[in-house]
């Protein structure tokens, strides 16, 4: 995956690197807590079920100019859904070849497909496999029991399927494997949750945190309060989260009393991932962590500032901003383009890209002032929202994310004094 490019001096926006496309907008998989067709936005209900080979050529197209005009070397194309799997591997094999095609042979395209995994079959990793795509699952445990709300539209349990398929892919194309997509439950035994995945063998895992925000908050999360509004920029009345207070210590310092369910979860995750003496499995939560306390470059969106190069076509054609934004309210990714009408460039310069291209200009008064506002980076864009106040919040996760980041900032600083001192000069 290509990293996010830094921001070019004098304000100018930086290029999309991560293009999304929807070549389906349904799923066969009616998961219960879905952001996207159990949300507040309904646009999908309105847009054709399948991306047309229309849309799909001119998307081609335009991901080719935008390479050429920004002189991207590396781009990564992800075809997502719904369940893309829907329109078969055939398909998206040949999408992803148009797009390399056009681009032309001096640049890399790195494909990748997202599937819940039920639809895998020999032929379709075959076929994916041999067009160079990459695979990755969306699965919520390793165990039937983790798996409960992923059922399909009969109400019917979808965990053997995608089971089967990932042990599939793992046995028979490993190359192709690009890990699992696992959404954070911390009503789950967390090192249970992880050990279960481990079963199946993925190369990576992403953990990410249920799309919530202080309207709809994430469960076992409260509702946002007459406190918890952030203050006007320059009232000091407020600690911002990271602050210590007299009496306030341990994790959670911006918000104390607040319960850290998910930081919590994440940190016993990170334990046991940490100290198996070997890497099981890149866990791409915590390795971007440690990156960004080590002052690296980070490439998420949940952490760190650096500004966002991801866009998103959708099966009508329509540009937008990423999906979870849908998790706020009706159309908040819309754009008003489409990729007959409008470049790439146009949408970099739609004004809520911009905003998510601003760093720590777009963030609450109390964010900008945070010890961790390099590692945390304000958490997750959607996670900010609050009806009638917009983004610029706090993440909901605030609490979360300090527990997090301060508990892996300890562990790293254990290690380092526990290291074996350096021999003079090693260094040099």
């Amino acid at each position: 995956m290509p990293r996010t490019p830094e921001p070019v001096q004098g304000g100018r926006p930086v290029p999309f690197a991560q293009f999304i496309v929807k070549v389906h907008g349904r799923c066969n998989l009616a998961c219960r807590y879905c952001y996207l067709y159990a949300g507040p936005d309904r646009t999908w209900r309105t847009r054709p079920a399948a991306a047309s080979p229309e849309v799909l050529d001119r998307t081609a197209d335009r991901i080719a100019e935008h390479a050429r005009t920004h002189g991207l070397r590396e781009t990564a194309l992800v075809l997502h859904g719904g369940e893309p799997l829907l329109v078969g591997a055939a398909r998206l094999g040949a999408f992803a070849d148009a797009v390399r095609d056009r681009v032309g042979p001096s640049r890399t395209v790195h494909a990748t497909v997202q599937t819940n995994g039920t639809l895998l079959t020999e032929r379709a990793v075959d076929t994916l496999a041999r067009h160079s795509v990459r695979i990755g699952i969306s699965l919520d445990g390793g165990l039937p029991a983790h798996n409960t709300l992923r059922t399909d539209h009969a109400g019917r349990p979808s965990f053997a399927a995608a089971a089967r398929g990932a042990r599939l892919l793992a046995g028979r194309r490993p190359e192709a494997y690009a890990g699992l997509l696992t959404v954070v439950d911390p009503r789950t035994d967390p090192v249970e949750l992880y050990e279960s995945l481990l079963e199946l063998r993925p190369p990576a895992l992403d953990l990410l945190l249920p799309h919530g925000n202080w309207t709809s908050p994430p469960p076992g999360l409260p509702a946002a309060g007459p406190g918890d509004a952030d203050p006007p920029s320059g009232d000091a009345g407020r600690a911002g989260p990271g602050s210590r207070r007299p009496g306030h210590g341990g994790p959670g310092h911006g918000d104390p009393g607040r319960a850290t369910p998910y930081g919590d979860w994440l940190a016993a995750v990170f334990d046991r991932w940490w100290g198996a003496g070997r890497r099981e499995t890149r866990v791409r939560l915590f390795e971007e962590c440690l990156a960004l306390l080590l002052g690296l470059p980070g490439a998420t969106e949940s952490l760190g500032l650096d500004p966002v190069n991801a866009v998103v076509v959708e099966t009508d054609g329509a540009i937008e901003q990423v999906d979870s934004l849908k998790s706020a309210y009706d159309t908040a990714a819309a754009t008003g383009l489409d990729v007959r009408n409008h470049s790439f460039d146009d949408a970099l310069r739609h004004p809520g890209v911009a905003a998510r291209q601003s760093g720590a200009a777009a963030l609450a008064a109390a964010c900008r002032a945070c010890p961790l506002l390099t590692v945390c980076g304000g958490g997750h864009y959607a996670h900010r929202y609050r009806a009638g106040h917009g983004f610029t919040q706090r993440s909901v996760y605030c609490a979360d994310l300090e527990r997090l980041i301060r508990h892996v900032a300890a562990r790293l600083t254990e290690a380092a004094a526990s290291a074996p001192a350096a021999a003079p000069g090693a260094l040099r």
